[in-house]
């Protein structure tokens, strides 16, 4: 048996409008998300986004669930990234390039030279990055990414390039990790391969090729997302596309065709 998600399109001032044909018909529209709603709304542990950019997003950090918590939230975020194209140039920033301080951090960030302060990665398709709680961060252009995320809405903007949105300096400072972060599970992704890509603290990622490989899918318990990343995926007997996520218990159910390739998900 399976659940198919609500799939949200949104539009976005940095979304695009070359989207892949596979993802659907936007005409013409700017898209900058497209996010699936768990019927458990809040209380859904993991939120699964795709991500469409033709230019940088906020330069960002995100709190631990302790601070998350003091300020109202019913968990903090951590969240990783799994690049499924890269334009030529293109970047992700993670975590800055120097030691500093908290103080020189906010006088940065109301000049805009928390730019410069940024390390700024080469990404390439593949490429899979996690960005543990308290990492300044941004999300450059040219990207096209599926984001597996603690769910609850909560982000800390540091600098926007001048769009009019609101900061939160104060709270994202106070939360930041004022230096370099390198994270033992950034690496490149085969997408021929069964590969467990995160097991925990928060939650658990999969990448499922075929075959599928029955010693991963046995590490596997409790309510399942399951992301298609190409055609040729399906769950129960029911083909499942781009751009759809479902719901499901049984990770037998899950069949992946020569070539296709998914993300599996589910809650520590």
């Amino acid at each position: 048996m399976l659940t198919r998600l609500e799939t949200i399109v949104v539009e976005k001032p940095w979304g695009r409008t070359d989207i892949p044909a596979a993802f659907g018909d936007f005409g013409g529209r700017r898209i900058g998300e497209i996010w699936f709603s768990n019927p458990a709304g809040e209380d859904a542990p993991i939120m699964v986004k795709f991500l469409f950019t033709s230019e940088r997003l906020s330069i960002q950090v995100h709190p631990d669930d302790e601070a998350a918590q003091a300020a109202g939230f019913p968990r903090g975020k951590e969240e990783c990234w799994l690049i499924l194209d890269a334009e030529p140039g293109a970047e992700l920033g993670v975590g800055l390039n120097v030691e500093t301080t908290r103080e020189t951090l906010r006088d940065a960030a109301l000049d805009g030279s928390i730019v410069d302060m940024i390390d700024w990665r080469s990404s390439k398709t593949d490429d899979f990055v996690y960005n543990r709680a308290g990492t300044i961060h941004a999300i450059g252009g040219g990207l096209t990414v599926v984001e597996v995320q603690q769910n609850v809405d909560c982000t800390y903007r540091l600098y926007d390039y001048g769009r009019p949105r609101e900061l939160h300096l104060d709270a994202g400072l106070n939360v930041s990790t004022p230096g370099p972060v390198r994270d033992p599970r950034d690496t490149v992704v085969d997408p021929q391969t069964n590969r467990m890509l995160v097991n925990g603290p928060y939650f658990h990622l999969a990448q499922l090729a075929a075959p599928l490989a029955p010693s991963l899918l046995g590490q596997v318990s409790g309510e399942l997302t399951f992301v298609p990343l190409s055609a040729g995926c399906r769950v129960a007997g029911e083909s499942v596309a781009l751009g759809e996520a479902v719901l499901l218990t049984d990770p037998l159910t899950i069949e992946i065709g020569d070539g296709a390739r998914a993300l599996l998900t589910w809650p520590t």
